[in-house]
């Protein structure tokens, strides 16, 4: 007890004492030296940029302070976004959307009447897997691209951008959306299901009605 008594009567006395205060002092010196720089750094950077620019107390202070804020947010979400993208572009590198001949031999018509009908008994997961292929081989019969069992949807998109950019774009999208639903965790609604497939049917729909008219 005496012993616990006088580790605590020194402890306090290290506290009181001048080196520890020094060494607070010092570590909070070097956090203000350290901020410091740091707003030097932007105001300098501003006055590059806009050499209109008339620095002030104030906008050193608050001003200054908020706009550092505001570029640390914007630069994690940018650092998110890329990281994101990274993983994205990894999974289209990895997956193939073709899994077996059947699907393969199935034609794109096939392919958007099994869509629509598990679309009726609401599995979009499922429908989403064959609204993509649908649009997939029918890339395929057009001879956009070539369309394999052993490719990846990154592969595609390849070869569909050098054919049409904007159409590549506009199928990397599909093509990840279809990716995190078919194999990820993603589970999809009913109205990003109807958003899918409006983007796919602007593709499709124009040689479905084309079928439709020669059938009259």
């Amino acid at each position: 007890m005496l012993n616990e008594e006088k580790a605590r009567e020194d402890l306090q006395e290290i506290l009181k004492g001048r080196e520890y205060q020094i060494y607070q002092n010092d570590s909070a010196g070097l956090l203000e030296t350290w901020w410091n720089q740091v707003k030097e750094w932007f105001a300098d950077l501003l006055a590059d940029m806009f050499p209109s620019l008339e620095p002030s107390k104030n906008f050193a202070g608050t001003t200054l302070t908020i706009i550092i804020i505001i570029f640390s947010i914007l630069l994690l979400l940018l650092i998110f976004i890329l990281v994101r993208n990274g993983k994205r572009r990894k999974t289209l590198r990895q997956n193939k959307p073709l899994q077996t001949i059947n699907e393969m031999h199935w034609s794109y018509h096939k392919h958007l009447a099994e869509a629509n009908k598990l679309e009726a008994l609401n599995d979009y997961t499922t429908s989403t897997r064959h609204m993509f292929l649908a649009l997939l081989l029918y890339f395929h019969e057009k001879e956009l691209l070539k369309a394999r069992i052993w490719k990846t949807n990154w592969e595609y998109y390849d070869e569909l951008k050098k054919v049409n950019q904007q159409w590549a774009s506009q199928f990397y999208h599909l093509a990840l959306i279809f990716d995190e639903v078919t194999y990820g965790k993603r589970v999809i609604s009913k109205d990003e299901y109807i958003q899918f497939k409006n983007e796919a049917m602007k593709w499709l729909i124009e040689d479905e009605e084309l079928r439709k008219d020669n059938r009259k």
